[in-house]
């Protein structure tokens, strides 16, 4: 509850910090337009239109700032970044209300006034905000100084340098409210400093249950640079889980400037990305599947009654196939698609198609060339099950075979699977679990590199491989 509070302080902020700025702003534009003098007094009409338009503002403004991302991970912001951030997206924002609102303002009668007006507005809006939320900033993290707002802390290591790591963050990182609840080894080996200041909790191989009895919400890495073979093995363990993930850089790390230290005297951590979109883009994405796949649904219903027609008459059976998969967080959900193979194609067990698969009928083995099978996915896109774009989802049968020779494939249960992929259009299907494998390395390349730009790429190489009929 206190956490929601805070966020909701923080948000209270920023909704008043923008409210008074543009009610001093309308009042000061009036002002030098000589609309109001002394004696003045406003209308019953007058007080509803200012207020009214203040309410707008004000609510663009917080949507602004949510959909850039600045309410996620409140607790450990810092004031100088917030202040130049913010700095940027009152720009930003002045522009849109300037020529969504202010340029066809009839009181401004030329170009200087116009550079006067958005200025204006910036510097009100950029000061009274900075002011509110530097107050709202420096509260929280009193809570999190004093330790009313603390996040359990787990240290994967045991060595020497796992203890200097547990004192050094105990002594000069009381800003990061880490509560650290104890250590995990990786080794036989344990400091004994270490073991008589923090209580062993169990092997690192049990780190998905350690994190969820003892709610850990940050795991820091220590591992001495002889023991980093075993760092990919730890994230591996921790694929999955909610805690926020940073490891302890060594000299080489450091040296290639990928430490990045977010307050001045902190201990320099690589934090393991969590946030895989800024948050608008994820609406935007979420918003494309959503509108794109009605639209396809609509538009195309001509297309999926020919299909519907054809796969009927091709052979005995359904239209429609359903088959389980895993998605997003290892969920598992239908997915739908026109019935290429014949009935009881898989009566002898779960098989992976081929290029010459017996299994597959003739009209099947069109559809897959142009992907036509896939179109039913369009309504998972819109139930939420799937994205337009993302590594294709596999059932559970085929994902534990990958799993024990590639156990990062649990790295693609991050987001939403696709109806296309990278993976899909620079590898094609894959017939064996071996070929999943190599697949992967598109899939991971996918996701470390997300972005709208790269969903239009994949899609357009989609399109490419349909018209060339490349599928199989």
């Amino acid at each position: 509850m206190i956490r929601s509070l805070q966020k909701f302080k923080l948000l209270a902020a920023d909704f008043g910090g923008a409210l008074l700025a543009w009610g001093s702003f309308f009042l000061l534009r009036k002002y030098l337009l000589s609309e109001i003098n002394e004696g003045y007094r406003f209308t019953g009409d007058q007080l509803f239109t200012l207020t009214g338009s203040a309410l707008m503002i004000a609510a663009f403004w917080v949507i602004l700032y949510a959909l850039i991302g600045e309410y996620r991970d409140i607790f450990r912001k810092s004031r100088v970044a917030e202040i130049i951030r913010l700095a940027r997206i009152s720009f930003l924002g002045a522009v849109v209300i300037f020529f969504a609102l202010l340029l066809d303002d009839q009181g401004v009668s030329s170009y200087r006034l116009y550079y006067k007006t958005i200025s204006a507005y910036f510097l009100l809006h950029f000061t009274i905000t900075a002011i509110a939320r530097t107050w709202a900033i420096t509260s929280i993290q009193g809570l999190v100084r004093r330790r009313v707002i603390s996040f359990n802390t787990l240290i994967v290591g045991a060595s020497a340098l796992a203890r200097e790591t547990y004192r050094e963050l105990e002594r000069t990182n009381r800003h990061l409210g880490l509560n650290i609840v104890g250590f995990a080894p990786v080794g036989d080996a344990v400091d004994p400093d270490l073991a008589v200041e923090l209580p062993r909790r169990g092997s690192y191989e049990r780190l998905p249950a350690l994190i969820r009895a003892l709610k850990i919400e940050q795991v820091v890495i220590a591992l001495e640079p002889s023991e980093h073979q075993m760092i990919q093995r730890v994230l591996e363990q921790l694929e999955g889980t909610p805690a926020r993930v940073s490891v302890l850089p060594d000299v080489y790390q450091i040296l290639l400037g990928s430490v990045k230290v977010n307050h001045l005297f902190g201990t320099p951590l690589i934090e393991i990305k969590q946030d895989l979109l800024p948050v608008w883009q994820e609406v935007v994405k979420r918003v494309i599947d959503i509108v794109g796949s009605a639209l396809f649904l609509l538009l195309a219903w001509p297309v999926y009654a020919f299909t519907a027609m054809m796969v009927r008459l091709s052979s005995p059976g359904p239209i429609f196939f359903a088959q389980e998969r895993i998605g997003i967080h290892g969920q598992p959900f239908k997915i739908y698609k026109f019935r290429s193979m014949y009935v009881d194609a898989e009566r002898l067990g779960p098989a992976l198609s081929s290029k010459n698969d017996p299994r597959i009928t003739p009209w099947g083995r069109f559809m897959r060339k142009v992907r036509l099978d896939e179109l039913p996915q369009f309504w998972n896109v819109i139930k939420g099950d799937m994205s337009l774009v993302g590594p294709r989802p596999e059932r559970q049968f085929f994902i534990d075979q990958i799993m024990q020779v590639a156990p990062h494939y649990r790295h693609l249960h991050r987001v939403r699977p696709g109806i296309t992929s990278l993976g899909q259009v620079k590898y094609g299907y894959a017939e064996t679990v071996d070929q999943m494998v190599q697949r992967l390395k598109y899939d991971i390349l996918y996701i470390e590199n997300m972005s709208l730009a790269m969903d239009f790429r994949v899609m357009l190489y989609t399109v490419k491989i349909i018209v060339e009929g490349r599928g199989k």
